[in-house]
């Protein structure tokens, strides 16, 4: 099947216009989130309350997957710290709310293309924590070996194509699987994140323009934290809403509130039913923030500590603890087991780390090349 074919598909509808903000009052604003998808009513005795007890079981996976990421990034600092984890560490504290409501709306067939900060978008596909964890540490058992480290996580096994240490680097792989899918005719969408900074770049503007131009399926989530590493989205765009500039390529876009989880799975939801129903690509924005320094190496001094504490006022796992507490759906006994269970999981992580074992010299240079090729 040609690109042109695959790109013939049902016109997408409009664009919803995201309202424009800039500045202190953007910050302030809650951008306008996705409607929840409406459930098909029944009669049947009970049903409302199966419903209800399985949403609430929802909700808890949610927030185990954020908790999961917080912790799992607080416990990377204090080995960072240590000299145990080494070279460049991009944290995800602050943003969990994006990866674990995004990946919530994907089948396990779909595929997620990441970026260098992709710890949280790992561990919300399901890569096992250890083996994150030994990747971090340079051990053979990690994800990739032990040779990307915590730029370059990858899990063929979960459709997880991995963390590009290159601002934007993923986006082009992204529309490939996008188009390969299409082309074998299978119903599966591609998810890629990437942050505002990635914006900036010619691959955002290449990627959306063919992915509009052959209808692919292909979900753009954009990670708007507000700083291309130290450099505010005001002072880089003259135009700061993203969904808006989005639209002009002729995908749906819409900004969401990414530090409200539920928000972010409805926005997701709702984009994914749209691309599986041939309407082409779909573009999120979901606005957020990083409560820690762009890298470890970054001594964060161009952001002033009232902003910063605005957003953790935000805070999207507090925030969804305290949703499940009003709800009677989480009280202080569950909670503290649930902190207690990712804890040990956590501390497995490391502890198998720390007794795995290192690439032996002699396979440094296997995978580099592919092996010759025996004539029969």
């Amino acid at each position: 099947m040609s690109p042109a074919r695959a790109a013939s598909g049902r016109k997408g509808r409009a664009a919803p216009q995201a309202k424009k903000a800039g500045g202190k009052e953007r910050r302030k604003a809650t951008p306008e989130s996705a409607s929840p998808a409406a459930k098909a009513p029944t009669d049947r005795p009970g049903t409302r309350d199966n419903a209800a007890r399985s949403d609430a079981r929802h909700r808890r996976d949610l927030l185990a997957a954020m908790m999961r990421i917080r912790r799992f990034e607080e416990r990377c600092v204090e080995l960072y710290s240590a000299a145990k984890i080494r070279g460049f560490v991009h944290l995800y504290i602050g943003e969990e709310a994006v990866a674990v409501g995004v990946t919530a709306a994907l089948d396990p067939e779909d595929a997620v293309v990441s970026t260098y900060r992709e710890h949280g978008h790992a561990l919300a596909r399901g890569v096992p924590a250890e083996a994150i964890m030994a990747e971090m540490y340079g051990k053979a058992t990690g994800c990739s070996r032990g040779r990307g480290g915590s730029m370059h996580l990858f899990d063929a096994s979960r459709r997880f194509y991995g963390g590009s240490a290159i601002v934007g680097g993923g986006l082009p792989l992204a529309a490939g699987l996008a188009l390969a899918d299409r082309m074998r005719e299978l119903p599966h969408v591609t998810c890629c994140f990437f942050g505002d900074g990635a914006f900036a770049e010619g691959e955002f503007h290449e990627t959306a323009n063919l992915a509009a131009l052959w209808h692919l399926p292909l979900l753009l989530v954009c990670e708007n934290n507000l700083y291309a590493m130290g450099t505010a989205l005001a002072r880089e765009h003259a135009q700061t809403d993203l969904a808006m500039r989005a639209a002009s390529y002729g995908m749906p876009a819409w900004a969401v509130d990414g530090m409200d989880v539920r928000a972010v799975e409805d926005a997701a939801r709702r984009a994914v039913t749209g691309i599986r129903a041939g309407n082409g690509p779909h573009f999120l924005e979901a606005r957020t923030y990083r409560f820690r320094a762009h890298s470890m190496y970054d001594p964060d001094r161009y952001r002033d500590k009232e902003e910063i504490a605005e957003w953790k006022a935000r805070d999207p796992v507090p925030a969804l603890q305290e949703r499940m507490r009003k709800a009677a759906e989480l009280d202080d006994s569950a909670l503290a087991e649930l902190e207690d269970t990712i804890a040990a999981e956590v501390e497995r992580a490391v502890e198998a780390a720390e007794q795995a074992p290192a690439e032996r010299p002699e396979d440094l240079l296997r995978f580099v090349t592919s092996p010759p090729r025996t004539r029969s």
